[in-house]
């Protein structure tokens, strides 16, 4: 047989044993595939090498540090939501519809800092306008209060701790929460308000570090060097009438501090 008649012979048996199913070859000598070669370790420790004389990649800076130093750089309301509207760190922010800063008159004693809007206000870019807005300023029209009120002393000025729509109205999570909280401490720093009302348990949590609202409400605390009082939020009152005899309870409390 010559050389031609060989390979075209030794194909054919090829092409059978491809045919049959055969994927694996058999040498001649056996190989133990799970020995290390000897080069093996020279291998590793080129690769060691490598990676310590490599330089360390830099950690992605937290949103949070840098939240803190852009707001600290604001010097007025009309700066602090224009930076606020420019800050592009908060996801929520691509599917939100508006910008929701505040309502009301910034010289107002009381500052109420809700939690975040919802559809009606996301569609209005004006915080607290749905059904809770509604029953929001009936509770404070009951001690002559409202966010219209020209007189410092009787306006309300609201704002809330994100400014963008949650996706569902989902919670926001303590991440974005963390994010927005320098916003939220630099606005109370340029309004000056007298008292914090936190209207619900995620206002609770971003600015007194608590959640419970059935415990806190009703009870004094302080942050910002301001007095807060934490209340139940309107819509939660919408869901639990019974809860308004308690709310009553806190406007009035509410108003005899504003006396003192």
């Amino acid at each position: 047989m010559d050389g031609t008649q060989d390979f075209y012979a030794l194909k054919a048996m090829l092409d059978w044993q491809v045919e049959m199913g055969v994927t694996d070859a058999i040498c001649d000598d056996p190989v133990d595939r799970y020995e290390v070669p000897a080069e093996a370790p020279k291998i590793a420790s080129v690769q060691k090498a490598k990676t310590e004389s490599a330089p360390p990649v830099p950690e992605a800076p937290d949103p949070a540090v840098i939240a803190k130093e852009v707001a600290e750089n604001v010097g007025a309301l009309d700066g602090l939501a224009a930076t606020l509207k420019a800050f592009d760190l908060c996801e929520i922010k691509r599917g939100a519809r508006n910008f929701v800063f505040a309502d009301g008159n910034p010289l107002a004693r009381v500052m109420i800092i809700g939690e975040a809007p919802g559809r009606d206000e996301d569609m209005a870019g004006r915080p607290f306008v749905g059904r809770a807005g509604q029953l929001l300023d009936k509770m404070f029209g009951a001690i002559d209060m409202g966010r219209d009120a020209v007189d410092a002393e009787k306006s309300i000025y609201i704002t809330n701790i994100l400014p963008w729509r949650p996706p569902q109205n989902r919670d926001p999570s303590p991440e974005e929460i963390a994010m927005m909280r320098p916003f939220v401490e630099r606005h109370v720093e340029l309004a000056q308000p007298g008292v914090i009302v936190l209207m619900g348990n995620v206002s609770c949590q971003a600015i007194l570090g608590k959640r419970g609202i059935t415990r806190l409400r009703g009870q004094w605390a302080e942050a910002f060097g301001k007095p807060c009082l934490p209340m139940f939020h309107p819509a939660y009152l919408l869901r639990n009438p019974a809860a308004k005899r308690e709310a009553w309870h806190d406007l009035l409390m509410l108003r005899e501090k504003l006396k003192g």
